[in-house]
């Protein structure tokens, strides 16, 4: 276990209230919950997450679009709380280098906007947006940015390396902070001092697998089958090598053309070493990437991409006795945010808290006047729908 410290702890006499919109199978809300933060509602319209996110996780879980979520739906999360957080991540393939045909006319485009839509009628204290650092060549990020700015929030963004911050995996990501209190910035690594980590700490422990295996005592930890063509390609892969390493006889069709060879990082295995490469929704097949494991041959299991995503090794995302279908756990696991990326988001949100609240009593009175400002909204609301 890697070491931390008290650095950006939850001030003592703040409560903060926390709903995580496209909450996933909860890697945001742990990370949070870590980090001392009260998450009180996760929304998601994918049936799937229910599950994994419930029974890991305090918070309650909301099955519906945030197109159809309305600050109502907010309003009793964030009820007995002394400051609001609507944190989230809209769905990144939209966004991702990888997708070469999304765009605006791909109904996630906008779920950016949905979520700048409740920010607008909710008017948290704070807000915090996770994606893929694709998302800020895109017009609908800055609208997003200057919309919370014309707000009234003090913002900043940028991209973070996740392996500085002690994840066991290569991974950068667009983090974005708002605040109604004052300036907000994340936490450096030194602040927190979180050692670098790699797949060896992370997975080195975990039972030997065979391609096609599953462990008896926890059936995450189980891996997909190879053909005879993959399980020849995989014996002579390198740890960081890809299929150019290999004898042409076993190079696929596609990579013997030159169009082929803009694909270099797939069919490889990863480096003990090192951190792992990012975990895509795909991490579990051989031929999909660099996740070939480093010495056994087969490629990665369900459990050992969960842990390269920051998951703790107990962390449950099926229930007993269900079938376990690898494409939709891949997904799930492949598109949340890494939980040791939520705990830092919490730390810096709770060291922010501390400059401008606990310690100045100019900051609690801010904080007291923002909760009556929301109380005071929340009744005349409750009124006007009483009266209709």
């Amino acid at each position: 276990m890697d070491n931390t410290n008290n650095q950006g702890l939850a001030p003592s006499n703040i409560r903060v209230g926390a709903v995580d919109l496209f909450c996933g199978a909860g890697g945001l809300t742990r990370g949070l919950e870590n980090a001392g933060i009260n998450v009180r509602l996760g929304v998601d319209v994918d049936p799937a997450c229910r599950y994994p996110f419930s029974v890991n996780n305090k918070a309650e879980f909301l099955e519906i679009s945030v197109t159809d979520l309305d600050s109502e739906n907010l309003g009793d999360a964030f009820d007995d709380c002394d400051v609001r957080l609507l944190a989230g991540c809209a769905p990144c393939q939209t966004f991702s280098r990888y997708n070469q045909k999304a765009g605006p006319s791909d109904d996630r485009w906008w779920l950016l906007q949905e979520f700048s839509r409740l920010v607008a009628e909710s008017e948290p204290e704070l807000v915090t947006m996770e994606n893929v650092p694709g998302l800020m060549d895109q017009a609908v990020f800055f609208e997003f940015a200057t919309g919370l700015e014309t707000l009234g929030y003090h913002v900043c963004y940028e991209v973070v390396d996740c392996s500085e911050y002690g994840m066991p995996q290569q991974r950068n990501r667009l983090v974005l902070l708002a605040s109604k209190f004052g300036p907000i910035k994340l936490l450096r690594p030194k602040d927190l001092k979180w050692r670098k980590r790699t797949v060896r700490q992370a997975i080195g422990k975990l039972p030997a697998l065979s391609a096609g295996e599953v462990d008896a005592k926890d059936p995450l930890h189980q891996c997909a089958d190879l053909s005879e063509l993959n399980l020849r390609r995989i014996q002579v892969s390198k740890p960081g090598g890809s299929w150019k390493d290999w004898d042409e006889k076993l190079v696929a069709k596609c990579h013997r053309k030159k169009s082929g060879k803009t694909y270099p990082s797939v069919y490889g295995r990863m480096k003990w070493d090192e951190p792992a490469p990012t975990m895509t929704t795909q991490f579990y097949g051989f031929g999909n990437g660099r996740f070939g494991h480093p010495e056994q041959d087969r490629a990665m299991s369900l459990r050992e991409g969960a842990i390269l995503q920051s998951f703790p090794k107990s962390y449950k995302f099926i229930a007993p006795g269900e079938p376990i279908y690898r494409k939709t756990l891949g997904r799930m696991i492949g598109n949340a945010v890494p939980v040791r990326l939520g705990e830092l988001i919490g730390r810096s949100i709770n060291s922010h808290l501390s400059a401008y609240g606990e310690n100045t009593d100019q900051g609690l009175s801010r904080i007291a006047a923002n909760k009556h400002s929301f109380l005071a909204k929340k009744s005349r609301s409750s009124r006007r729908l009483k009266k209709d």
